[in-house]
């Protein structure tokens, strides 16, 4: 099922997602990931979030595939893509700002989740993909994240050339990445110098940066349920489940 890791030192607060399966997240993980970025919010102690995986060069292969075949009826699939809208939605509404560490490649929803960092450093191993046209769905749930981010004509590339790695340097220069290192190692380092800056900085000033960083998303709980639902439909469909069978094989 996975697990998630957190850990708390000096105002940082670091939340590792991880599982066997190329770091994809499934819908209990999905769930779990939410709750610890909610309470991480919450948490006057907490000063900014670093939220990353484990593993080397995967930071998240998005949806299981496994769980995904699985579903059999329209409530069953929303409620699973509805896993990465609370996601997206969390970190869009967590008061501390996000910093993203991914380490290696980003597929499908992991896109997503890099997308609603406030700020995201990446290796130079941490190429980028939206697959999901080639198993017969669509980026719906973590587009307008990805859209917000990089803005419509690359999220377009990326959605329709849904088998094709873009590197981590292109998603450098469409503004996914805020810089690329050559070693986890340099990443790290910055972060942490980064970090350290933020727990010095005035909390109150950052929350409202924050709301001012994602204004114009407000109406995102509603838009996120709706895109959930239809994809909810199409992983029913003979096409998906073959080309999901067809991807995973």
């Amino acid at each position: 099922m996975g697990s998630i890791h957190i850990h708390t030192q000096d105002g940082v607060h670091s939340i590792t997602f991880s599982h066997p399966a190329h770091n994809s997240l499934p819908g209990k993980l999905l769930a779990t990931l939410a709750e610890a970025i909610e309470n991480a919010g919450q948490d006057d102690d907490v000063k900014v979030i670093v939220l990353r995986s484990g593993g080397e060069r995967t930071f998240c292969a998005g949806a299981s595939f496994d769980e995904l075949i699985s579903i059999e009826d329209e409530a069953t699939g929303k409620k699973f893509f509805s896993g990465f809208a609370n996601v997206i939605n969390t970190m869009r509404k967590c008061p501390k700002i996000i910093i993203g560490r991914v380490q290696g490649k980003a597929i499908g929803g992991g896109v997503g989740v890099a997308s609603a960092c406030d700020y995201t450093l990446a290796t130079k191993f941490a190429a980028i993909k939206l697959s999901e046209l080639a198993v017969g769905i669509g980026p719906f749930v973590v587009g307008p994240a990805v859209e917000r981010k990089i803005g419509l004509s690359a999220t377009s590339q990326l959605a329709i050339n849904a088998t094709e790695l873009q590197s981590a340097d292109w998603a450098r220069q469409k503004g996914l990445y805020t810089d690329v290192f050559q070693t986890a190692e340099e990443m790290d380092k910055a972060i942490e110098t980064l970090t350290n800056k933020l727990v010095a900085s005035n909390p109150e000033a950052m929350r409202l940066l924050k709301l001012a960083f994602w204004q114009g998303t407000e109406h995102w709980d509603d838009l996120l349920a709706e895109r959930a639902a239809v994809s909810g439909q199409l992983v029913l469909s003979d096409f998906t489940k073959n080309a999901i069978r067809k991807f995973k094989a």
